[in-house]
């Protein structure tokens, strides 16, 4: 049902953005880029994460890695992945089709600035083989997503990460 629920956030929010569907998995990153035919980096990847305050979407290009120290910054204390059992009771999709876009409960979202480095990016729709192509700036407007600077360029090779 969490692609329903992700096609129904689009019909009453964005009617001009198709929930695209493909027989190839789009699960991970590269699994993504590959069916939409991007290059990794403009995989709009959604982390859950778990904060001193509970659980928050954080939306990142795809080849960038959490910077803990920024995280904990911007969060207000020491983040952690959601564990994978948990993920779809708290967000309503499935792992590999985690996104903002029609949640099962309300969690606050955030968009990575490393976004901005492009003018349409493809995050998932609520299954492991569905997205959307949208500008960063109109996905952060329509989930009501906060801009944070809490990754490190895949560049940057100092620094602790996240998987």
């Amino acid at each position: 049902m969490s692609l329903d629920s992700v096609r129904a956030f689009f019909a009453a929010a964005a009617p001009d953005i198709p929930v695209l569907v493909t027989e190839a998995s789009s699960a991970t990153v590269d699994l993504a880029a590959a069916a939409h035919g991007v290059e990794p980096a403009r995989i709009a990847k959604t982390l859950s994460l778990r904060t001193g305050e509970g659980v928050v979407l954080l939306v990142a290009r795809g080849d960038a890695r959490l910077d803990n120290r920024k995280a904990k910054a911007a969060f207000g204390g020491k983040v952690s992945m959601v564990p994978a059992d948990e993920v779809e009771a708290v967000t309503g999709h499935p792992v590999g089709g985690v996104c903002p876009f029609g949640l099962a409960n309300p969690l606050p979202v955030f968009c990575d600035a490393s976004l901005r480095a492009f003018d349409e990016v493809v995050p998932a729709a609520g299954a492991a083989n569905a997205a959307v192509r949208i500008a960063p700036q109109r996905m952060a407007e329509l989930v009501g997503a906060r801009w944070v600077d809490v990754c490190r360029p895949p560049s940057d090779a100092s620094g602790e990460t996240v998987p």
